[in-house]
């Protein structure tokens, strides 16, 4: 029968980027009370609008607990990960205009897209180059809850590999 093939989950290499791209990265993540107390007390995070229902439920406009912001937005390049950078990055290099025009509630699905932005080789990294994404994440309803421009170094394919 011969060997086998094998497949192994990975990232994209620098040389698979194409800019204008937008990846749709299912499955979403239904975000609990429990991600969020614990994301929040992880954080040290002490803000009542996280952690105090009763506080948060007297407050308009939302009258409830609102999910943390930050766990919203490590969630949004989560979900990205294994479609996107799973081995292939060496690392992030920043974050930029990073939104949250809607918060998201206990209870809500996030779902997560990416589009190349830029692109280009290193200049000082020989094997690696600079990937710009767009993160936009949005709640079941469509509506979006989180925008961020994030760099990223990210390895070139290793010579001899192939696609």
């Amino acid at each position: 029968m011969g060997e086998k093939r094998t497949v192994e989950q990975r990232g994209l290499w620098f040389e698979e980027f194409e800019t204008g791209v937008l990846y749709l990265h299912r499955p979403g993540r239904t975000i609990t009370e429990a991600d969020n107390v614990l994301f929040t007390t992880l954080t040290m995070n002490t803000q009542a609008l996280h952690l105090d229902a009763a506080f948060s439920e007297a407050l308009p406009p939302f009258n409830q607990r609102l999910v943390n912001s930050m766990f919203t937005l490590s969630t949004l390049v989560g979900l990205s990960v294994a479609q996107l950078t799973q081995g292939t990055i060496v690392g992030n290099l920043g974050f930029s205009e990073i939104a949250f025009p809607k918060p998201l509630f206990h209870g809500d699905t996030l779902y997560a897209e990416s589009e190349v932005i830029d692109k280009r080789e290193s200049k000082s990294r020989p094997g690696e180059g600079v990937v710009t994404f767009a993160h936009t994440g949005r709640n079941q309803h469509g509506d979006v809850v989180a925008a961020a421009s994030r760099k990223t170094m990210v390895r070139k394919r290793p010579a001899g590999q192939q696609s």
